[in-house]
C-alpha cells in the first residue's frame, strides 16, 4: 500500500515539474512573440503632399535621417505605387527627419514645415513616439496659410505626412 502513494507522489511531482517546465517554456515563447511584434510596429508610413492642393505626390526618393544625424538612412525603405513610404524605424531611433526628390534628379521639395523660414532646408525632427501612437501632420506653411485648410489630411497612427513645394524662382535667387 505505501508504495502505490509513493507512486503517485512520484507521478504527481513529475506532472507538476513537467507542467512548470512548460509554462516557463510557454512564457518564454509568449515573450519572444511579443518583442517580434513590437519590433514590427516600428514602421512608419511616409506620405508626401502638395502644400497648394493637398493631393498626395509621388516622389522619386525619400531622404530620411534618425537622430539630428546628418546621414541618410534610406537602407530598409519600400517605396509603395500610390506614393507613400515605409520604413522601418532602428531600434535607437528616436526622431526623424523627411525631405523628398522629384525629376529624376537629387533635387530636394521644399518643406512646408520650413517654407517661412529664411532658410529653407533647414529640417525639422519629429518624435517617433508620437508618429507611432497617435501620428503628425506637419505644419503646411507654404503659400502663408492660404490653402492649409484646404490642402489638411488628417494623420493616421503610425503615419507621417508631410507638406512640400517645388523650388521656385525666388528660392533660386538667394543661393
Amino acid at each position: 500500500m505505501v508504495r502505490l502513494k509513493d507512486a503517485a507522489r512520484r507521478f504527481r511531482n513529475f506532472r507538476f515539474r513537467h507542467s512548470v517546465a512548460a509554462l516557463v517554456a510557454l512564457s518564454a515563447l509568449s515573450i519572444h512573440v511579443h518583442a517580434q511584434q513590437a519590433e514590427a510596429q516600428r514602421v512608419i508610413t511616409i506620405v508626401m503632399a502638395d502644400g497648394k492642393t493637398g493631393r498626395t505626390l509621388t516622389p522619386d526618393n525619400f531622404v530620411i535621417r534618425f537622430n539630428h544625424l546628418n546621414a541618410i538612412r534610406n537602407d530598409s525603405l519600400l517605396l509603395n505605387d500610390d506614393g507613400s513610404g515605409k520604413i522601418k524605424v532602428p531600434a535607437n531611433a528616436t526622431y526623424i527627419s523627411v525631405q523628398g526628390t522629384y525629376h529624376n534628379s537629387i533635387d530636394l521639395y521644399i518643406n512646408c514645415d520650413a517654407a517661412m523660414e529664411k532658410d529653407t532646408s533647414t529640417l525639422h525632427w519629429y518624435s517617433i513616439a508620437d508618429i507611432l501612437s497617435t501620428g503628425i501632420a506637419t505644419p503646411n506653411e507654404c503659400y502663408k496659410g492660404k490653402y492649409a485648410k484646404n490642402a489638411a489630411i488628417p494623420p493616421v497612427r503610425g503615419e507621417l505626412i508631410f507638406y512640400v513645394r517645388e523650388i521656385g524662382w525666388h528660392d533660386d535667387l538667394w543661393d
